[in-house]
């Protein structure tokens, strides 16, 4: 069953890249025979746009156990605090996000006990959440994040520039 998103269901834990092995890969790796430098200045330019630093990132990482970490954090009414900060330590830091030290860190410093959210994660308490997260993102075609869709008619995926929204919004008038 295909569900409808509101404003206030914020952010979904979608699991991009699930074939990613635990150890995480080099972006150098997965995308073999790219040149990621257009892709990086563009990137780079879309986060200044919004005050967003994005720091030299290398690693792919195994992103499982940090969305299980984010759904049990919503569960805990702190999802917005957990989301900045497992978002900076990735983009910024280029930390890997993957690893359950980092990922004890991140709740840490979000104000989740880091005992608990890692019981949660390694017990597999969220995994039935992401999977559904997969089947929506399969039944609605998602193939970036992030990815907004308005009024189930319009697709914007990936780090695009203000006049993209604009253009789409001015449409709808």
């Amino acid at each position: 069953m295909k569900r409808e998103y509101t404003i206030d269901d914020q952010w979904v834990s979608y699991e991009l890249h699930p074939e990613t092995p635990p150890v995480g890969m080099l972006l150098s790796e997965r995308f073999k025979g790219n040149d990621l430098t257009s892709f990086y200045d563009q990137l780079r330019l879309r986060g200044k746009e919004v005050g967003v630093t994005f720091g030299n990132h290398t690693l792919l990482s195994n992103s499982r156990l940090a969305l299980m970490a984010s759904e049990y954090a919503r569960d805990m009414g702190r999802h917005a605090s957990f989301h900045e900060n497992i978002f900076y330590a990735y983009f910024t830091e280029g930390l890997d996000i993957g690893h359950p030290d980092v990922i004890a860190a991140i709740t840490g410093k979000s104000g989740l006990d880091e005992k608990e959210t890692l019981s949660a994660v390694n017990e597999g308490r969220y995994e039935s959440r992401l999977n559904e997260a997969r089947r929506e993102g399969q039944l609605i075609g998602l193939t970036g994040v992030p990815l907004f869709i308005i009024e189930n008619k319009y697709k914007i995926v990936g780090a695009q520039s203000i006049e993209v929204f604009r253009d789409i919004l001015d449409k709808l008038k």
